[in-house]
């Protein structure tokens, strides 16, 4: 299925739709007015400000469900979790409406427990696709997210790199960044080699 890619700007990280999902909401709902009769579902890739900014207005714009991992959930009531404060906001102060685990599939896309940016983080796989929206775990160009904010560990993060590299993926759609539409498994090996090579 497309991926629609709706770039953040500013601090703002990108989100994606996918059939009816929306995949991170920290973009101002206007950016997503012309789709809000087709989300049904909105999945947070983990609970940082920059992604989550607009779920509550999203949510009330398209009646949406909201989606995120089990220990990130914190993170949409509190502010030192998201890290609200550092762009000058408050959480969303919502409930969500599903937790997500290891495992789970929301239609084609396969959620993968990726820890190490937050604990709660997640990667989505589209294994017909071959594509990965990575959010904060995985940038192009053998970057990646930070690990030096509460709930972070360099080590998960490597854990959760090697991981992904096993996958099959062609395409990869970042938190922030232009997405990389093919090719993208040399990005992929190149977080993991960068990791390595940061820290043994």
């Amino acid at each position: 299925m497309p991926i629609q890619w709706i770039p953040g700007s500013g601090w703002q990280a990108n989100s994606y739709i996918i059939g009816e999902v929306l995949i991170d909401a920290g973009v101002l709902p206007m950016a997503l007015e012309r789709f809000s009769d087709q989300i049904k579902r909105i999945i947070l890739t983990h609970g940082h400000f920059d992604h989550t900014a607009h779920v509550a207005e999203i949510q009330a714009m398209t009646g949406a469900e909201v989606y995120i991992h089990e220990e990130d959930a914190i993170a949409l009531r509190s502010e030192v979790e998201s890290l609200s404060f550092n762009f000058g906001g408050r959480p969303p102060m919502i409930l969500p409406d599903r937790i997500l685990a290891d495992g789970d599939r929301i239609g084609d896309l396969l959620v993968i427990h990726t820890p190490g940016h937050t604990r709660g983080s997640i990667c989505l796989y589209d294994e017909a696709e071959r594509a990965l929206i990575s959010g904060d775990t995985v940038f192009p160009r053998g970057s990646f997210g930070r690990t030096d904010f509460p709930g972070g560990s360099t080590a998960d993060l490597r854990a959760s790199v090697d991981r992904l590299a096993l996958l099959d993926v062609d395409s990869l759609y970042p938190g922030h960044e232009r997405p990389v539409t093919e090719g993208a498994k040399r990005h992929l090996l190149a977080t993991q080699q960068s990791l390595r090579s940061y820290y043994g």
